[in-house]
């Protein structure tokens, strides 16, 4: 694992490993700390340091500083955040806070009933500025608060554009202005775009980015696997026409069958391929080691849809367990981790920007990391549209089209017909998660 993300494993990884383990696989034990008098005591089960070193820092200062409750932590293991939880939840045995990933990796323990509402319970000026995405909500109900965000971004190096003739300041806004560049990137000896897609989840990114743009609402992809859209419809495949447009095109790099996605992102940085996808907690190191040379951009628009072009805001959260015995004690913990002072000490700690909209951005040296915080935190930004795909879909549609379409396997038609028999399996076999999806779209229409 490293502070740029998840270093190789998916997510899903950690669904399907969680369930092979068993709850018992934790990193650490539980911090010698002398109870309080007269104060609550509450059990936070976190994860975070994998990807953020400074993360642990961070939570074992604020765990000593706080004296309203004595609050010991334990850093899960990745293989078992999910079901470590679920496990405990079912037993009665579960913590009093929980970290949460967003849209369906949290959402199944909503529908179990082990996670509580936050609503009435944490200040509602809390909730909204801690950024927890419109993924949080589920009838009517906010579940989680955010904690750091994980902005999704396309990059691309600017050394390589100026190389090219194009105005490194001014990227691609529009797919044809994109293709256009592509071109003069290409004519110079220059892999216009790419990045490593081995592993598949170069392909999730790119689709991730892609349902936005022909949708208005994030409802709209829930629908797709209800029933109520069909994969087929030309507009919901349409981003994998677009992938085939650039394999066809040969603005691909040659080596992104053979590459995994963190090593792709490294092409770019080291100027062998110009534009690419990334993640917003990787620019600190990235710019640095450019010289402030990566820049940032949302996906070229292309589609008609409401949520083309707008910034995607990833976020990753910690909420409170609906068997909590201390509920307001832990409510108020919540509130303490997103006082100014804690959000200072956040940055302090990692290097990175927490979630909550009130952290002064002052404090950050990095121009590019600001300019980029103004953008995707602090503007009008949409969910990653990603985290509401079903696991099976996840597995067998998801990553494996945009592989085929990029090796030239299928053609972008042809992945959405792959992608409807998916999804149409996996109604057939899930009819209880269909109907808690149909009362998700609800809330997700917005």
């Amino acid at each position: 694992m490293n502070r740029n993300g998840f270093g190789g494993i998916s997510r899903r990884q950690m669904l399907k490993a969680g369930a092979a383990l068993g709850a018992g696989a934790v990193a650490g034990g539980l911090p010698s700390l002398a109870a309080r008098a007269d104060t609550p005591e509450l059990t936070m089960w976190w994860w975070g340091e994998q990807e953020l070193p400074g993360l642990q820092a961070f939570v074992d200062e604020s765990v000593k500083a706080y004296t309203a409750a004595t609050v010991k932590p334990m850093l899960q293991d990745t293989a078992v955040v999910i079901s470590q939880f679920q496990t405990a939840a079912a037993a009665g045995e579960a913590p009093d806070i929980q970290y949460l990933w967003n849209g369906i990796y949290h959402m199944e323990s909503v529908w179990l009933g082990y996670v509580k509402p936050l609503n009435g319970l944490v200040k509602d000026e809390v909730i909204t500025s801690s950024n927890p995405t419109l993924l949080s909500r589920y009838g009517g109900n906010i579940y989680r608060l955010g904690w750091y965000p994980l902005p999704m971004v396309w990059i691309y190096n600017k050394d390589l554009y100026d190389k090219a003739g194009l105005d490194a300041d001014n990227p691609p806004k529009t797919w044809d202005e994109l293709l256009a560049a592509a071109e003069k990137l290409k004519s110079a000896g220059i892999s216009p775009i790419g990045g490593g897609i081995q592993d598949g989840y170069w392909g999730e990114w790119f689709a991730g980015h892609g349902f936005a743009q022909n949708v208005d609402s994030a409802g709209e992809i829930v629908d797709l696997f209800t029933g109520e859209k069909d994969f087929r419809e030309p507009r919901y495949h349409a981003h994998w026409v677009k992938l085939e447009e650039l394999k066809k095109a040969g603005f691909l790099n040659p080596e992104i069958s053979s590459t995994e996605l963190y090593p792709g992102i490294d092409l770019i940085v080291a100027g062998k391929v110009a534009t690419g996808l990334s993640i917003g907690s990787r620019l600190p190191a990235d710019s640095k080691a450019t010289g402030g040379r990566i820049g940032v951009m949302p996906m070229p628009v292309y589609g008609p849809g409401k949520m083309a072009g707008k910034p995607i805001l990833d976020t990753q959260g910690i909420g409170i367990s609906a068997g909590s015995k201390n509920p307001e004690a832990a409510a108020a913990f919540l509130e303490y981790l997103n006082s100014p002072e804690r959000l200072k000490a956040f940055y302090d700690k990692t290097g990175w920007l927490p979630a909550n909209v009130n952290f002064d951005l002052s404090v950050v040296e990095d121009a590019s990391v600001r300019d980029m915080w103004q953008r995707w935190g602090l503007s009008e930004n949409i969910p990653y549209l990603g985290n509401l795909v079903p696991g099976q879909f996840y597995e067998q549609a998801l990553l494996p089209a945009a592989q085929q379409v990029v090796e030239g396997k299928i053609t972008g038609e042809q992945a959405g017909e792959l992608a409807y028999n998916v999804a149409k399996e996996w109604r057939e076999f899930n009819p209880d998660i269909v109907e808690n999806y149909k009362t998700w779209a609800v809330d997700l229409a917005g």
